[in-house]
């Protein structure tokens, strides 16, 4: 059970990154690829199928991508010197 809320928290910090891009199809193509990273990684922890965790992965991560707007993250705003 621990496995599975170590997953579910690497599946929602990796969705954190999924806005990469200025259209829908670049944010939906970064997030697929981020999330199959994501949940390849996940998989590997687990234990359970890799396959399956890359598979999920990508789609979580495409959909979200898909769902956001361009402005909802923007990386450029963010200042470590502030």
């Amino acid at each position: 059970m621990q496995a599975l809320r170590q997953g579910v928290v690497l599946a929602i910090l990796g969705l954190g990154l999924t806005a990469c891009g200025t259209t829908t199809t670049e944010r939906a193509t970064s997030g697929a690829g981020i999330g199959a990273a994501v949940g390849a990684g996940t998989a590997a922890v687990t234990d359970t199928g890799l396959l399956t965790g890359t598979a999920i992965g990508a789609a979580v991560g495409a959909a979200g991508g898909a769902l956001t707007e361009e402005d909802t993250v923007n990386l450029n705003e963010l200042s470590l010197t502030d």
